[in-house]
């Protein structure tokens, strides 16, 4: 595969002033872009603080009521005991080692069903 090169040997070179001119537009066009991306920064913060400011004052009721539920509730870790479990000592002997549940089925032969009436 030929790639050809297509160039216009009659042109002349670029001048100084058409150089300096692309400069002068290429910068013109980097601000312009700049100041539009600055314009959007500023609008989606200012939309994201509307939308935070709206939820935090719709909410306020239920950060209330959360509020109010806390301090209902002892602080974790605290030993709190409870008027049902107060006075009741538990004795007895710990076993330790594996637990087996053993089910047992009960068989119709068994069961004595009075069907008289």
């Amino acid at each position: 595969m030929q790639i050809k090169y297509l160039s216009n040997t009659t042109a002349n070179p670029p001048s100084l002033l058409r150089k300096a001119g692309t400069i002068a537009v290429a910068t013109a066009l980097a601000g312009v872009a700049l100041m539009f991306s600055a314009v959007l920064i500023v609008a989606v913060v200012s939309i994201g603080a509307v939308a935070f400011a709206y939820l935090w004052w719709k909410t306020r009721a239920l950060r209330k009521q959360m509020k109010a539920q806390m301090r209902d509730f002892p602080p974790h870790g605290a030993n709190v005991q409870r008027e049902a479990f107060m006075g009741e000592v538990y004795e007895g002997e710990v076993i330790e080692g594996e637990a087996v549940r053993v089910e047992e089925s009960v068989s119709s032969a068994s069961v004595s069903v009075n069907t008289r009436s």
